[in-house]
C-alpha cells in the first residue's frame, strides 16, 4: 500500500509540475477514497530553529488531499526556539502565522531553506498519508481550559544543522508536541537540488551573527542532538 501510494504521488507531482494551473484537482487514491475535510477552516505550518543556530525557510509548496497546489512565495518568519539549546524541546509552537495556511490536510510539502551554520541551501520534501490526515481530523483526548476541543491544526518543522528536519503537531501549552512521521522525507543540497536551485545564495556566502559565533565557539558541530 505504501509503495503504491508513493508511486501515485510521484505521478501526481509530475502532472502538477507540467500544469500548475490545473482545471481540476489531482489526488492520490488514498486521498480520493476518503473525506478529509477538516472540522476547522484551515491548518497552518511554522518553521523553527534551535537557539542561536539560525536558518530561514524561503519558499514552500503544498499539495493538499484535494490535489490542489499551494505555492508560498511569501512565508511567515522562521522562529528561533529559545528552549531548544542542545536538543529539541518537547513543546513546539513556532511564531504567529499569517501566510502559511492550507484548507485540506497535506499530501506533500516541499520547501527551500538556508542554514547559516552550514553555509548551505537545503530542499526538504515530505509525503504524508492517512495516519497524519486522521490525526488532523480527530480532536485530542483533552480540552482547552474554556471547554473547547483541541485540534492538531499546527504543523511545526524544526530546521537544524546538517539539514536535519523534525516535524510535530503542536498541542496546548504545557503538553508535549506530537511527533509527525511522514511516509517519506528527504533533504537535498548542492548539485542534488531541484526546485530549490533557484534559491541558492549567490556566491554561497552567509552572514553568521556575532551571538551565534559566540555560542558555537568551543562546541562540537552540529552543536546538539537534533534527531
Amino acid at each position: 500500500m505504501k509503495k503504491h501510494y508513493l508511486l501515485t504521488l510521484i505521478l501526481l507531482l509530475a502532472l502538477t509540475g507540467c500544469s500548475p494551473k490545473k482545471s481540476h484537482p489531482l489526488q492520490s487514491k488514498q486521498a480520493a477514497n476518503g473525506d478529509w475535510a477538516l472540522p476547522y477552516d484551515y491548518w497552518d505550518f511554522s518553521f523553527i530553529t534551535p537557539y542561536e543556530l539560525p536558518a530561514e525557510a524561503l519558499h514552500a509548496r503544498v499539495i493538499d488531499t484535494d490535489g490542489y497546489l499551494y505555492t508560498f512565495n511569501t512565508l511567515d518568519p522562521t522562529s528561533p526556539d529559545s528552549e531548544s539549546v542542545d536538543k529539541w524541546t518537547d513543546v513546539t509552537f513556532g511564531g504567529s502565522v499569517n501566510f502559511n495556511k492550507v484548507k485540506k490536510p497535506p499530501q506533500y510539502i516541499v520547501f527551500c531553506w538556508e542554514s547559516y551554520i552550514d553555509q548551505q541551501t537545503y530542499e526538504t520534501s515530505a509525503v504524508f498519508g492517512p495516519d497524519t490526515w486522521l490525526r488532523m481530523k480527530t480532536p485530542a483526548d483533552h480540552i482547552w481550559n474554556n471547554g473547547d476541543l483541541v485540534w492538531y491544526s499546527r504543523m511545526v518543522f524544526g530546521l537544524s544543522p546538517g539539514g536535519k528536519v523534525k516535524i510535530w503537531f503542536s498541542d496546548v501549552a504545557g503538553r508535549p508536541s506530537i511527533p509527525v512521521k511522514p511516509l517519506k522525507i528527504r533533504t537535498r543540497s548542492g548539485k542534488d537540488l531541484t526546485l530549490c536551485k533557484d534559491y541558492v545564495v549567490p556566491g554561497g556566502t552567509f552572514n553568521v551573527i556575532p551571538s551565534t559565533q559566540n555560542f558555537i565557539k568551543g562546541k562540537t558541530y552540529p552543536y546538539g542532538n537534533w534527531e
